[in-house]
Order: C-alpha cells, then structure tokens, then sequence
C-alpha cells in the first residue's frame, strides 16, 4: 500500500532531516538515509535492512512489498533532499549489527579519512577488489548520505567494520600478521617489493598522514613510486594503488 505525504512537517520527513544531517541521530536510532535512483536499485538488490522508500510522485520504480513507500509532491521531495537535484528518492535503511573485527591479510585499515567523498571511493575499490576493509578511530560516517553515494551501494553489499587502533593492533599481534604504513620517508621500501598480501596496511588522514602512535608502531613502511615533483597522492588513490598490489603482488 502507498502512502502520500503532503506536509514538509510530517514526522516521517522530519525524521529523514535529522537523519541527514546527524551521526548521533543515526547511532541513537540505528537507521540511516540515502538518496537517488541507482542507489535505491542498489539497495532493492544487496540491502536486506533496507525498510522505508520515499518516492517524488514522477518516479516509477519496483518497490518490494516489505518495505514501506510513501509518495511526496517534488517540492517535498526537493525540501529534504540533500541534492541540488534531487532525483526523486530517498530511502532510509537500518545500520547492520557490528561485526567482531577479524584481521587478515591483505587487507587495509583506515585512520582518520575524514574526506566523504574519499572514504567512499576507498569502499566501492575494496569491494569491487574483494579487499577487506577497517575503519579507525577519526574516519567519517560511512553511513552519512555522502559516504553511501560515494561507494555506489557497496556499504550495502559489505559492511563497513569498525574498531579503534588499540583493539586492531592486538588483533594482528595475536594472528601474526604485520602492520605496514604508508609513509613518505627514507626507510620506506617500495611498495611494489612487499608482501602486501601478508599484511594489514594503513592509510593515513588526508592532511595528517598516518598517526605518530600508528607509525611508530608499524612493523614497515611502505612508499608508492611517483614522480619526486610530486608531493603526495589523494588517499583514496593511495589506498586504490595499496589494494591493487594486495591483488596482483
């Protein structure tokens, strides 16, 4: 059955606002918001919490018929759209349970990516790659709308784990898998010359680079080859280069 909302102030609408535009909204109710069409098919394929489509009344689209749908008017849908454009959809779904942090090698672990746009693009590459993926402590919401339409549904297909430095160091001590940084210094081996699908490998903040503590702590650092002129590369496309080696090393 399809309901129609006509009110920008219906509960519903003022709860995706909230959801929107708060982390602490998100983790108190366990729910989160994303918009467009392509990702609504994504989600009907891959996300099983998926539970509330809110459709323009123009959208035509398959809604299963366990979730709920609720047409607005496009001046509704453009009022809590998070789009210049809005496409039409938004959809609210339910945070997956965590899962036990597993280390393994091959696989990275992010430390304070706050960018959502890179963050993202960091988890459709690890799950077009089949690259497992941690989140530390200081990395965006990878349930925030920005993050969900960066990775183009892949937070729907494989979940986003977090855990903090401490909890994933002892982790990896136990499995005896080394953690390996990536760093641009002078004791920094070539990427290309590592067993990086033996190691859990960290990619470090946007402007910060990898925590002293973390560095410190590394059993190696790692450097990818660029031209000298060349200061630093986007973390996203250091973390694409990381986890094409873990692949073809």
């Amino acid at each position: 059955m399809t309901e129609r909302i006509t009110s920008r102030k219906n509960p519903l609408l003022q709860q995706v606002r909230r959801l929107l535009n708060s982390r602490k909204e998100r983790l108190s109710t366990g729910l989160y918001v994303a918009d467009g069409t392509k990702l609504l098919e994504e989600a009907i394929k891959w996300c099983p919490g998926l539970e509330i489509a809110i459709l323009s009344e123009d959208v035509q689209m398959q809604i299963p018929e366990n979730v709920r749908l609720v047409r607005v008017p496009a001046d509704v849908m453009e009022s809590i759209s998070p789009m210049q454009s809005p496409q039409g959809a938004l959809f609210v779904c339910k945070i997956p349970q965590t899962a036990d942090f597993v280390p393994a090698g091959g696989m990275l672990l992010l430390d304070g990516i706050q960018d959502p746009g890179n963050l993202g693009t960091i988890l459709r590459t690890a799950d077009a790659l089949d690259i497992p993926v941690a989140l530390l402590e200081g990395c965006a919401d990878p349930y925030s709308h920005k993050v969900v339409r960066a990775s183009m549904g892949a937070v729907f297909r494989t979940r986003p784990l977090q855990v903090t430095w401490a909890a994933a160091a002892k982790a990896c001590a136990q499995r005896g898998i080394p953690i390996a940084v990536t760093a641009l210094s002078d004791r920094a081996q070539d990427l290309r010359q590592a067993p990086v699908g033996r190691m859990a490998v960290v990619i470090g903040s946007e402007g910060q680079g990898v925590r002293p503590e973390i560095m410190t702590a590394a059993q190696q650092q790692l450097i990818i080859p660029m031209n000298p002129n060349c200061e630093s590369l986007n973390a996203s496309v250091a973390a694409a280069i990381v986890m094409w080696q873990m692949k073809n090393g």
